[in-house]
């Protein structure tokens, strides 16, 4: 009989697991849309750095790139 217990803890674990992994993934989703990694004053400050003259078009087009790239 006291396999049951062995058996049932261990499903048990598997399930939390499993449930705690898809939790965890749906949270940060939300999160890094509310609070994407990079802004319009981060990118423009990263393209000074490098040398380039940020334009306001190549800025917007360089975040909707990023934006694409999330969604998907």
């Amino acid at each position: 009989m006291w396999y049951w217990y062995v058996l049932v803890g261990a499903l048990c674990l598997l399930a939390g697991i499993a449930i705690g992994f898809f939790i965890a993934r749906k949270y940060m989703e939300n999160y890094l849309k509310k609070n994407p990694p990079i802004n319009e004053q981060m990118l423009r400050t990263l393209m000074m750095q490098m040398g380039m003259k940020p334009s306001q078009k190549k800025i917007n087009q360089m975040l909707n790139a990023m934006n694409k790239q999330m969604e998907k």
